[in-house]
């Protein structure tokens, strides 16, 4: 049973638990039903190849234990990605359970073109399919099937749009197939490569969505649990979590762009040129025979995908005593890296963060906005590359656009519109006026040369500006990133707005962003063909250097809830059916748990008093539902503000890192001393630098924790310490109190309900929580076994496998949660499920220890 399976039990504890579990199902049937056409659903299984350690690498077997039969014919088919840090290896092995016949299927990826050879292992070659590489890399998934036909004894391959066969094979009447993908017994040479949606068949298909975040067990697409899978990456957290790429530096002042059509980032200064293929992963350095022509002052630039240029441009030179008449647009060649001066014209100002967009039809660069010279611009300025000259453009009319800054700009051409976002200014455009927030959408009509505002919403949460790209793929939505720039330490969250009404959602986790420079900036980019959303983030030290990071998400982005619906529900793709036994389960879940309750409660009626330990913050005996101010360490990091909104986004990874380090000293050595703390967040740094950084730091999480009620972040008598009230709840700190009172039974539920949300800083892998996450491991374990035999005894079976479940997260080695939780599963008659969770154990037990777990599963029957 996963983690999520054992949450549920105490998330159906009552009738609202249930109706939100009942919600969630919906939404996840909504979303997953009417996802948009732009790109398939997120998902796949990745496999880790010969670039790991061998047992390191992915194996995958479809069926596992229950191999199934099949008459005339049987197709495996299958959508697969290709990754290029492995050139050559084994994809899939086919044998059939009634004989010693092995097929195979090769991959070759080392020469000009790229080869599957399909192959009966031991023997001979039987197919060779020779496909042009580029073709197959750009599209990302290809198709692959292969075609077992019994009657005819003969075997078909397809790569993408190719068929090749071969006969004579002297098929069986009836086979069974067992199927194993990447690693299998001694086949240790795999690809890096991923697949989804597989289906393996005849009249009478199996089919593998593919799409779960996590673990090791595979569902089918009614959820059915068939096959395992070890060392797995599942792609569909990439939907959700950006995954950090590459970085650069330049001690001079830099620009940065993306190249769609040859999958590249750009990071030039003026004198080279970083080249990083985010398909391959492979960076390439290109030093310019003449360095640029153009003084760089802010780096800015765009690309001519149509010619294979890059165009290099500085609208102002801030110090015009300097006399300098040099270009201030310069176009290089991406072909032979050589610079050509186009322009030498400056505007009105440097105009810092400008919105952007590039029409290449028209070949015309246009730009919007911008800060300079104590003020903010509502001006409209085009590059004509043809007949390289800027203009002002004129003569539109309509609603007033204000003067701003910080803007983003995206261009449809569907609607042959340009779109506006946000920003900052007045409507004067003097910079002492003071600048106002603005989370307001209008769109200009190139053809018709009219401004329309089209919405303007209101704002209840920390002010944010956009970053300059916006990706806008229909008339429906647009994305862009967004941050809080007025903080040091801030966090570029993605969110998608509604072009109609401005409703929006923040997808993905977040992106560290430090803001303390007017040139640090971060842009979107879109890559229709491999799918992915790719966010550069330029940070400036000193307005000259900078360091350069690359982050990938793929599309479509998912929000936390729908990722968290892939882990719940298994066959996403079969929800009508699902969402409907989803009701029953949890329905019949529900019963069960009532009429446990009822035998076992020393309380009459179907609510019970809630006792309050002594002093301490009492429970509400709830499950595990987000509440108003409050904090949340077991599972992930969460943050409740006291609208109950969820603020985790305002802790960056230092901010939640001094506020668990002060918590834990709070509860157990009554705070941290200044000093102690110093020297564990910032060990290397002078004592001067350290005081200003630690200052800096515990004013900003004083900050944050305002936005929250009954918490306060003191300092006394040298120590820094978090005190609570009432008004406030921590998981954490109630899972103390309950562990550390005499009386355990009584808050049961409750701790439960704690327990059920994962493991204790669950996503916190920084060495600076260790010993946090040892102690309170130390502290758990030994209750959390007692109550687990003490809960078995008392028939509470769901309450023990609540119990084993965390357990196994402190030691998943630990053959008493197994015993427990296998029998406590059998008691409940979820006999499947049992062996699922023995496999998985055993799984563990010999990856780890190297070798076999000594006690069969009859053992525990």
């Amino acid at each position: 049973m996963s983690r999520t399976q054992a949450g549920l039990w105490s998330l159906c504890r009552n009738f609202e638990d249930m109706l939100s579990l009942i919600k969630s199902f919906c939404f996840a049937f909504l979303f997953f039903g009417f996802v948009s056409l732009q790109a398939a659903p997120p998902g796949g299984l990745k496999f880790h190849g010969s670039e790991q350690s061998i047992n390191q690498r992915t194996s995958y077997n479809v069926f596992g234990e229950k191999t199934p039969e099949f008459s005339d014919h049987f197709d495996i088919e299958f959508n697969l990605s290709l990754f290029p840090t492995t050139e050559f290896g084994y994809i899939i092995r086919i044998k059939n359970k009634e004989s010693n016949r092995i097929y195979n299927l090769f991959y070759d990826g080392q020469g000009s073109d790229l080869v599957f050879k399909f192959n009966e292992e031991g023997k001979n070659n039987l197919i060779v399919a020779t496909m042009n590489r580029d073709e197959l890399l750009d599209l990302h998934w290809f198709k692959m099937k292969i075609v077992f036909d019994l009657k005819s004894d003969s075997i078909k391959l397809t790569v993408h749009n190719k068929t090749f066969g071969t006969g004579n094979e002297e098929f069986p009447e009836l086979y069974y197939p067992i199927i194993l993908f990447g690693k299998s017994d001694h086949i240790i040479d795999v690809p890096s490569f991923a697949i989804k949606d597989l289906s393996v068949g005849n009249q009478e298909k199996y089919s593998f969505p593919l799409n779960e975040s996590k673990g090791n067990v595979v569902y089918d697409i009614s959820g059915n649990a068939m096959g395992e899978v070890a060392n797995p990456e599942w792609l569909v957290n990439d939907a959700y979590h950006w995954r950090y790429k590459t970085s650069f530096k330049s001690k001079s002042v830099a620009g940065a762009n993306y190249n769609p059509e040859k999958k590249e980032i750009y990071y030039f200064n003026r004198d080279s040129l970083h080249v990083y293929n985010v398909r391959s992963g492979d960076t390439d350095v290109k030093v310019f025979r003449e360095a640029c022509p153009v003084k760089l002052m802010l780096g800015t630039n765009f690309i001519d995908t149509q010619h294979n240029k890059l165009y290099s441009y500085e609208t102002y030179y801030s110090h015009p005593n300097e006399n300098y008449a040099g270009p201030t647009v310069a176009s290089l060649d991406l072909n032979t890296y050589e610079w050509t001066a186009e322009n030498s014209e400056q505007l009105t100002s440097p105009l810092h963060h400008h919105g952007s967009y590039f029409n290449t039809p028209a070949q015309q660069y246009t730009i919007f906005g911008g800060f300079g010279r104590m003020r903010y611009s509502k001006d409209f300025f085009a590059y004509d590359l043809h007949r390289k000259q800027w203009d002002t453009l004129r003569g539109y009319t309509g609603d007033f656009l204000s003067p701003r800054y910080f803007s983003s700009v995206g261009y449809l051409k569907k609607t042959n519109c340009i779109y506006v976002f946000g920003g900052m200014g007045n409507e004067s455009g003097e910079q002492t006026v003071g600048r106002k927030y603005y989370y307001d959408l209008y769109k200009i009509d190139l053809t018709t040369k009219h401004v329309s505002k089209l919405w303007e919403i209101p704002w209840e949460r920390d002010n944010v500006v956009p970053v300059r790209g916006m990706v806008i793929l229909d008339d429906s939505s647009f994305y862009t990133l967004c941050y809080p720039e007025h903080f040091t330490e801030s966090l570029l969250k993605l969110y998608r707005f509604s072009l109609k009404d401005g409703s929006y959602e923040i997808l993905g986790d977040s992106i560290p962003i430090f803001s303390d420079k007017i040139t640090t900036n971060a842009n979107l980019y879109y890559d229709s063909m491999l799918n992915n959303l790719y966010a550069v983030v330029q940070e400036f030290d000193d307005d000259i250097s900078s360091d350069l990071k690359v982050y990938s998400l793929s599309f479509p982005p998912l929000t936390a809830q729908e990722l968290a619906s892939y882990s719940r529900e298994k066959g996403n793709y079969a929800l009508v059916i699902i969402f409907l036994v989803a009701i029953v389960a949890a329905g019949g879940i529900y019963l069960l748990y009532r009429k446990q309750k009822s035998k076992y409660s020393t309380v009459e009626g179907d609510t019970e008093d809630i006792v309050t330990l002594p002093g301490e913050v009492p429970s509400e005996a709830t499950a595990i539902t987000s509440r108003p101010n409050s904090i949340y360490l077991f599972g992930d990091f969460t943050v409740r503000d006291r609208n109950n909104r969820d603020v985790t986004y305002l802790f960056s990874a230092q901010l939640k890192q001094i506020f668990c380090l002060i918590l834990q000293y709070s509860i157990t050595e009554n705070g941290i001393a200044s000093a102690r703390l110093s020297n564990i967040l910032w060990p290397d740094k002078p004592a001067d630098k350290v005081k200003n950084s630690r200052g800096v730091t515990i004013n900003h999480l004083r900050k944050v924790l305002s936005e929250l009620d009954g918490i306060e972040l003191i300092y006394d008598k040298g120590n820094f310490k978090i005190e609570q009230s009432e008004a406030f709840y921590c998981d954490y700190t109630r899972c103390i109190q309950i562990i550390s009172s005499n009386e355990v039974d009584k808050y049961r539920d409750e701790l439960v309900d704690i327990l059920s949300r994962g493991k204790f800083l669950q996503l916190s892998d920084h060495e600076l929580y260790d010993s946090f996450k040892e102690e309170v491991e130390k502290k758990l374990e030994p209750v959390l076994l007692l109550e687990m035999e003490k809960s078995f005894t008392a028939e509470l079976y769901p309450t023990t496998i609540a119990f084993a479940e965390a357990i196994t997260n402190i030691d998943p080695l630990n053959d008493a949660a197994l015993t427990f939780q296998v029998k406590a599963m059998q008691r409940l008659k979820m006999n499947d499920e049992a062996r699922l969770r023995y496999q998985t154990f055993i799984i563990e037990y010999k990856k780890v220890m190297g070798t076999d777990y000594p006690h069969p599963f009859k053992s525990f029957v």
